[in-house]
């Protein structure tokens, strides 16, 4: 299959739709930092209309508050990367969506932006599954990689909570 993103992605995401499929669930993406790189993952395989409704990209807050529902003082108490933020992402990408179950994903990319309480390389990511709670997970990357392998990293780890 001729792709833009790496093999290793793309082959990723094809088990999550076959499985995800088989489970007859359907999936929704909300993205920050990946700027829709998974919802590019997902949509390089061929048929995925009919498991993937809506991939949501959400780069500022603005967007975060408008197109999924964010309470706009959880970003401003606890910042757009936090776990209470990407709870909320995931939460609103499910019920704008109509999907089963969604992944939701805020970063700190970089090469700049970092703190010392949330460096460059902090992702938060969220799971949504209908009828269940909602779980959320910190994972620092590394500030020692780059922007590019930062993004990428958080797009294969975002696949991998969707084969859960």
């Amino acid at each position: 299959m001729d792709t833009v993103l790496p093999k290793v992605i793309v082959s990723l995401a094809q088990r999550v739709i076959e499985e995800n499929g088989n489970a007859g669930l359907k999936i929704a993406t909300a993205e920050s930092c990946t700027g829709g790189l998974v919802s590019a993952a997902l949509t390089e395989i061929a048929g995925i209309s009919a498991a993937f409704p809506a991939g949501y990209v959400t780069y500022s807050n603005d967007a975060k508050v408008a197109m999924l529902g964010v309470d706009p003082k959880l970003i401003k108490s606890h910042g757009a990367v936090s776990q209470p933020v990407v709870g909320a992402m995931a939460e609103g990408a499910l019920e704008k969506s109509r999907a089963d179950i969604a992944v939701s994903i805020s970063g700190i990319a970089g090469p700049g932006g970092g703190s010392a309480e949330k460096p460059v390389g902090t992702v938060m990511f969220g799971l949504a599954r209908r009828g269940q709670p909602t779980k959320t997970i910190l994972k620092q990357f590394g500030a020692e990689k780059n922007r590019a392998e930062i993004r990428r990293d958080a797009t294969i780890y975002a696949l991998e909570l969707l084969l859960e």
